[in-house]
C-alpha cells in the first residue's frame, strides 16, 4: 500500500510539472512598430530644435571664417617674409611675429574647438530631453494597444501598417515635450561613467 502512495504522489508531480511549464511560457509577442526616424525629425520640439541648432551652427561657421580671414593677411605676411630670407635664420623680430601668429591662431582654435563642443553638448541634450519623454510615450502606447513589444522599423524586415503607431506616439510626444531646452548637458552627464 505504501509502495501504491508513493506511486501515486509521483505520478501526480509527474503531471503537475508540464502544467507548471506552461505556466512559466512567455506570453504571445503582441507587436507595434514605430518609425523613430519620423519621430526625431518631425515632433515640434524636434523641429524647433532644429532650426535653432542650425542657426548656431551657421553662427560657428561664420566664425570660423571671420577668425581666418583675420588670420590669413597675417600668416601670408610671414610666409613670404620667411621665404625672402631664403634658408637663413629669421631675425627676433620676424620670430617674434610668428609666436604672435601662432598664439592667435591656437587662441582661434581653441574658441572654435569650445564652441564646437558646446553645440555637440547641447544636441546630446536635446535627444536626452526627448528620449525621456518618448519612452513613457510609447509605453502608453503599447498599453492602449495591447502589445507588450515596441520594435523600430528599422529594425523590422517588413510590417503591416496596422501594427504601426508612429503617428500616436508623435502625437503623444508632441503634447508631453513641446518644447526642449537648448542647453549644454549638465556636467555631471557629460563625466564617463566609471565601471
Amino acid at each position: 500500500m505504501k509502495t501504491m502512495l508513493t506511486f501515486a504522489a509521483l505520478a501526480a508531480s509527474v503531471i503537475a510539472v508540464p502544467s507548471v511549464a506552461l505556466a512559466q511560457r512567455a506570453p504571445a509577442a503582441v507587436v507595434v512598430v514605430v518609425d523613430s526616424d519620423r519621430i526625431y525629425r518631425d515632433c515640434t520640439a524636434c523641429r524647433s530644435a532644429q532650426t535653432q541648432l542650425q542657426g548656431r551652427l551657421t553662427a560657428l561657421q561664420s566664425r570660423q571664417k571671420t577668425l581666418a580671414d583675420q588670420l590669413r593677411p597675417e600668416g601670408q605676411a610671414i610666409q613670404t617674409a620667411v621665404q625672402a630670407l631664403a634658408g637663413r635664420a629669421p631675425d627676433a623680430a620676424l620670430r617674434g611675429r610668428a609666436e604672435a601668429f601662432q598664439k592667435k591662431q591656437d587662441d582661434a582654435n581653441q574658441e572654435l574647438g569650445r564652441s564646437q563642443q558646446n553645440l555637440q553638448s547641447i544636441q546630446a541634450n536635446i535627444v536626452r530631453q526627448i528620449n525621456a519623454r518618448l519612452n513613457p510615450v510609447i509605453t502608453q502606447v503599447m498599453t492602449a494597444r495591447g502589445a507588450n513589444l515596441a520594435v523600430d522599423t528599422n529594425a523590422t524586415l517588413a510590417h503591416s501598417q496596422t501594427v504601426d503607431v508612429t503617428a500616436a506616439v508623435l502625437a503623444g510626444l508632441n503634447a508631453a515635450l513641446p518644447t526642449v531646452s537648448l542647453t549644454p548637458l549638465p556636467a555631471q552627464a557629460q563625466q564617463p561613467q566609471g565601471r
